[in-house]
């Protein structure tokens, strides 16, 4: 071999590691970019979701770029939490298929002689990686500071939104479908309508019609969750824990309701229930009397609650009155157990 061959040789060799090496720098810095977008996207799910009703309302108040931004996005929610799923699933695996092409360019495999001693390095490094920077350190951070954060990110969760766009809507779409399959009202071989249509045919003409509703009503009871019949938010009439007594003792005369509950600054903010028949004795009192002192604990029920769990509570608590919050925290309504009854005996006159 002369000397022109070796030279040539060498520099061949040269190049191809100089291209590895940069083809090795490239992934690096590939996959320190989808560490980061994982990073971001795994505390995103937490600081949006994590946002109550009141603050949504305080950053729509604002009026601000950023956090204008942060309440479009949760205009839809399942798109939203769709396409933060959807992007970061690409990006782990991506990750996991970069990662392990640099553990095979970065370590020599073949002085272990064993599969199993590669697969457990890969498998051990893969997963510290992202358990810490994808799930671990963004979550906590996020869970700290939840507004801060969708501030900050709130523009690439925008961009990687309106990305996934058109795939997230489709998942949100199957997804529908699939919950109201598993939720349909079937109950052994017979529906909800061929029990009603059999009370209907059964039952003689001395049964009254009520009595029939009855009978059709204690059928759907088990059916039914809280939000089908709660008092909606727009409906519900509280009274703000700042006003007088004698404020109170007016507005009480005013909406004749037996219970009311008392709210700090808005009705997301529920600090306690007043039952007027509690204020009786202290009617000649002066303006100046400490009335929350007579505050009831708020009880708190989630809108999805089906009321037969409902009502064993409020036998079990011995109360009559809830709150309905939503999937934020947010205060979506009331619902007492009058409503309850209401669903098989009918209309019930309050005794206030």
């Amino acid at each position: 071999m002369d000397y022109h061959s070796v030279t040539e040789f060498l520099s061949t060799v040269y190049l191809l590691s100089v291209l590895q090496a940069q083809g090795t720098t490239v992934l690096i810095m590939v996959l320190f970019f989808l560490l980061f977008l994982s990073f971001v996207l795994s505390g995103a799910e937490v600081a949006f979701f994590s946002l109550t009703h009141k603050d949504i309302n305080i950053l729509r108040s604002k009026q601000q770029p950023p956090y204008q931004r942060i309440v479009d996005l949760l205009e839809e929610p399942k798109n939203l939490l769709g396409s933060l799923l959807i992007a970061n699933s690409f990006i782990n695996i991506s990750i996991i298929i970069i990662s392990n092409l640099l553990i095979d360019d970065l370590f020599n495999f073949e002085q272990f002689n064993a599969v199993w001693v590669e697969f457990l390095i890969k498998v051990l490094s893969v997963s510290f990686i992202l358990v810490l920077f994808g799930e671990v350190m963004p979550k906590v951070l996020a869970t700290q500071n939840n507004i801060r954060y969708a501030k900050d990110f709130g523009g690439i969760i925008q961009i990687i939104t309106y990305l996934t766009s058109g795939l997230s809507k489709r998942l949100v779409k199957y997804s529908d479908v699939i919950e109201r399959k598993l939720s349909s009202s079937v109950s052994g071989a017979y529906s909800l309508q061929e029990l009603d249509h059999a009370i209907d045919i059964t039952t003689d003409n001395a049964a009254s019609e009520n009595e029939k509703n009855i009978l059709k009503g204690i059928v759907k009871f088990g059916n039914i969750t809280v939000k089908q019949i709660m008092k909606t938010r727009v409906d519900v009439h509280g009274v703000d824990e700042e006003i007088t007594f004698i404020e109170l003792v007016n507005i009480v005369r005013d909406l004749h309701y037996s219970r009311l509950p008392v709210y700090k600054e808005g009705l997301d903010n529920v600090v306690g229930m007043i039952h007027t028949k509690d204020l009786l004795p202290f009617l000649d009192h002066p303006d100046d009397f400490n009335w929350r002192s007579l505050l009831r604990p708020t009880y708190f029920v989630h809108e999805q609650k089906l009321i037969d769990d409902l009502l064993n509570e409020f036998q079990a608590k011995r109360i009559h009155f809830a709150v309905v919050v939503d999937e934020f925290g947010g205060t979506s309504g009331i619902v007492t157990l009058e409503d309850i009854l209401e669903e098989i005996i009918g209309d019930i006159t309050d005794e206030f």
